[in-house]
């Protein structure tokens, strides 16, 4: 599998799809061009109105700001394929979407200050310091080594804006991208001190939810360890739905009341880094699909480091939610949710 591991991921040169697309006309192309101007005034106008500034406003600001040379390295088409497939679907572990890094000249101050903003407005502040950390130790900071793509039209129809790096695939959508929980297939990670952690994992801001998924694995009974924990972890890109040919791992449902209960507090330290309005699409596509009852833990005895029981790769899956939790030798995490298995998404591993 192509790991994140082979080159030092700082450099690594991205890889971009080759396309022009997307430019507007003349008038729109004037009108984009005064909006650039005036960029920080919009900016300054919406952080002193009585709402926070949501982070699908500023993707509207930022757009409305482009240039026309900007929108060709920046925007495409909504349903845009390369060799890739459908482009807004993609994830993987490492990678870059364009080649609109977000700390390059391409961008205004006022335009990336702009992309910031709406980058942390995904994340729950509480998550901030530790987002941080990830990024730093994993691409040397935030805005060192990510880059954005537009998809869409914000002022009109579906939209969708992409982040990805190191460990990083993140989308802001305004609910606009039909069943896709997040707007489409997400990706986190960290490698915190070295590429093959200690078994400990220690300063891995991502650990703590193996340590809770973990948890519940000691409450199990024999019986239902047994149905838990299989042998071998399927590919960690493998997160379409309906992907394994058989039901592997312990049906929520047929787990105790207490245990239930501590699945459903698993799940809610899943979705803590985000912010509110995607953990409340969590769970509306979650319901759609029997809720967490018709979903599987399954736990992995391939890769466990140190041999100690302490399970590091493990996996949530249900009709149309995968959360796909791989330890070794680093974290990476894949997630796909939508209210329908009929959401087609491409990854690369």
């Amino acid at each position: 599998m192509n790991d994140d591991c082979c080159q030092n991921p700082l450099e690594q040169k991205p890889a971009a799809p080759s396309r022009r697309i997307f430019v507007k006309t003349a008038a729109l192309a004037s009108a984009a061009t005064m909006l650039a101007h005036s960029s920080s005034s919009l900016l300054r106008a919406e952080e002193k109105s009585t709402a926070t500034p949501t982070s699908e406003n500023l993707v509207k600001t930022l757009f409305q700001s482009l240039t026309p040379e900007q929108r060709e390295e920046v925007c495409y088409d909504w349903d845009y394929k390369d060799d890739r497939g459908v482009l807004r679907t993609h994830v993987s572990n490492n990678w870059q979407i364009s080649d609109a890094n977000i700390g390059s000249k391409l961008f205004t101050k006022d335009q990336q200050e702009m992309i910031e903003a709406l980058f942390w407005g995904l994340y729950h502040p509480d998550w901030h310091d530790r987002i941080r950390k990830q990024l730093k130790d994993d691409a040397g900071g935030y805005g060192k080594h990510q880059s954005i793509a537009i998809f869409g039209d914000p002022e009109k129809g579906p939209f969708e804006l992409v982040m990805t790096g190191r460990h990083l695939t993140i989308r802001c959508d305004g609910d606009t991208t039909p069943h896709a929980c997040f707007g489409g297939p997400i990706f986190y990670g960290h490698a915190a001190e070295a590429f093959n952690e200690e078994p400990s994992h220690k300063g891995n801001v991502f650990w703590p939810q193996a340590l809770k998924a973990n948890s519940l694995y000691t409450m199990l009974d024999g019986k239902q360890r047994e149905q838990a924990l299989a042998p071998q972890a399927p590919p960690e890109a493998q997160v379409h739905f309906g992907s394994q040919k058989a039901p592997v791992g312990l049906l929520v449902a047929e787990m105790s009341k207490d245990q239930q209960a501590f699945a459903a507090d698993i799940l809610a330290t899943l979705v803590e880094p985000y912010r509110q309005i995607d953990r409340d699409e969590v769970m509306k596509c979650l319901a759609a699909q029997g809720g967490l009852d018709q979903c599987r833990l399954t736990f992995y005895r391939s890769n466990d480091l140190g041999n100690d029981g302490v399970w590091d790769n493990w996996r949530i899956e249900g009709p149309a939610f995968v959360w796909h939790y791989r330890g070794a030798p680093h974290v990476h995490v894949w997630v796909n949710i939508a209210d329908t298995s009929n959401y087609a998404i491409t990854t690369r591993g």
